[in-house]
């Protein structure tokens, strides 16, 4: 009877755990307590995770999103004491990327240019800007562990969430909900955003001020992804890839001796200046171009890219960033990676017009996967079997009326305190550094406001903060933006 009864009990508990549903919680939080050692001085801390609603008109929820919040201690004035959200991009790319390798106290076990190590886990990030700042690393809906609801998304309207305008407007109205429960309205505020990322803040920085009136100190753009290049396409976006070219092939030791025995920073103006002065306007001649021009073009882009003149002449000139990724190093058999041209990849065949693959992302994906699963469930203790997703179902993505570029130029002319900081690696070949100071360049046409943009380059890829030298140097060009801009006590005015 006893057995029976037993068994009974077994197969009831067993029953209930198969007919659990795996949800999250809608509206929830856990809070942690820590501390961290940050330019050799310790540093105690509050980390609160967990979910926070979207709500729709009739104020029902229509998604949860995920957010990690860092808090230091013992703050005597948390209103003049910044606050810096935090963004990845994709779209549909979780926080994970700068919560656990750049900003956050706690950073990815790897090897001090970036490789991953085992076995996988964290340590403390001695270079972590939480001394000066708090920080929230905010997931989009689909990325990490925040949902629609319902999860299933046969009901969601996806017009409100996947695009480049509805993302900007239900996430500006989140964020007012987070500020004012957690009481930051005095505080100086910052907005960091990755690769898409960095359209994605250059919108908000005007949805925030001209539909929640929250006015920023700051927008950080860390490779960013301008969209609005992209879809011009043409002579300039063709010939400001030549730059990053250059930066690749020196790192391979690819370039002619005369520019591989100089440093990258003293090629990379020439290589700069060549693009904007000399190859922009011949590319904009298209097929008219003269055959002398043509074949001087095609000899000066060789030496600048580290490609043969026969292979430039074969495309015309006009030079795909996936074919250069492809053929830079063909004949040494490897093919170089998209986001950090820096990692190697060898390809089913050397015949191509593009990789089979990105290294470097594979590469990143092997630490960063097992690194945020165990950190948010062990450290953080925000128990879940809800799926982390790295990458999340966002797509088809709606990219039309993109007014980003504008949106920033407008917050800023509107809000004097509004400073720009921009971060690039050099070899990063999806969103390239010389990418990103053509997008400094065109946001404000007037040059009135050129003084409030300020750009750091490391000699790194996409997530330039993988290599140590870099994680310290970028850190600092943050904690130096966020003392320099915060709590300023000047009018905002002209």
């Amino acid at each position: 009877m006893k057995k029976s009864a037993l068994l009974f009990l077994c197969l009831l508990s067993g029953s209930l755990l198969i007919s659990q549903s795996r949800k999250l919680p809608i509206d929830t939080t856990v809070t942690t307590q820590h501390s961290v050692t940050i330019n050799g001085a310790p540093i105690n801390y509050t980390a609160t995770t967990g979910t926070q609603p979207v709500w729709d008109q009739m104020g029902e929820p229509i998604a949860s999103l995920h957010y990690t919040y860092y808090t230091r201690n013992n703050v005597k004035d948390r209103a003049s004491r910044p606050l810096l959200i935090s963004f990845n991009g994709g779209p549909g790319s979780g926080s994970v990327w700068m919560h656990l390798a750049y900003t956050g106290p706690r950073i990815l076990k790897i090897d001090d240019e970036g490789y991953p190590v085992q076995p996988y886990g964290v340590k403390q990030n001695p270079f972590s800007v939480l001394d000066v700042t708090d920080i929230v690393y905010v997931n989009p809906a689909n990325t990490g562990y925040s949902r629609t609801i319902p999860e299933t998304g046969k009901e969601v309207d996806r017009e409100k969430f996947f695009g480049i305008n509805a993302d900007i407007k239900y996430l500006a109205e989140w964020l007012n909900t987070f500020v004012t429960r957690n009481n930051r309205w005095r505080s100086p505020k910052y907005i960091v955003g990755e690769s898409y990322g960095g359209t994605r803040v250059m919108g908000l920085s005007l949805a925030l001020q001209n539909q929640q009136w929250m006015y920023l100190n700051g927008v950080i753009m860390v490779s960013p992804a301008d969209y609005k290049l992209y879809n011009t396409g043409g002579a300039v976006e063709n010939a400001i890839s030549l730059p990053y070219f250059t930066a690749a092939a020196w790192h391979h030791k690819a370039l002619p001796q005369e520019l591989q025995q100089k440093d990258l920073l003293e090629i990379l103006p020439e290589s700069e200046n060549y693009a904007v002065n000399t190859l922009v306007p011949a590319l904009a001649k298209g097929g008219f171009i003269g055959e002398t021009e043509k074949n001087a073009t095609a000899e000066k882009m060789a030496y600048y890219s580290g490609l043969s003149k026969k292979e430039i002449l074969d495309q015309n000139l006009v030079v795909p960033v996936q074919y250069f990724w492809k053929n830079l190093l063909k004949d040494k058999g490897h093919t170089i990676g998209r986001l950090d041209s820096r990692y190697l990849g060898i390809d089913r065949q050397l015949f191509g017009g593009r990789p089979d693959y990105s290294a470097e992302l594979t590469s990143w994906l092997h630490s960063f996967t097992p690194a945020i699963n165990y950190y948010l469930q062990e450290e953080l203790k925000f128990k879940t079997d809800i799926k982390y997703n790295m990458f999340g179902p966002v797509r088809p993505w709606n990219n039309d009326d993109d007014s980003t570029r504008d949106d920033l130029r407008q917050a800023m002319a509107q809000n004097p305190y509004l400073n720009v900081l921009i971060q690039s690696g050099y070899y990063d070949g999806a969103t390239t550094y010389f990418q990103a100071k053509y997008t400094m360049w065109q946001v404000d046409p007037s040059g009135k406001m050129k003084d409030r943009f300020e750009f750091k380059g490391y000699r790194s890829g996409h997530m330039m903060y993988l290599r140590r030298e870099d994680l310290q140097k970028a850190n600092d060009d943050i904690r130096a933006f966020i003392k320099r801009t915060a709590n300023t006590g000047k009018s905002a005015k002209y």
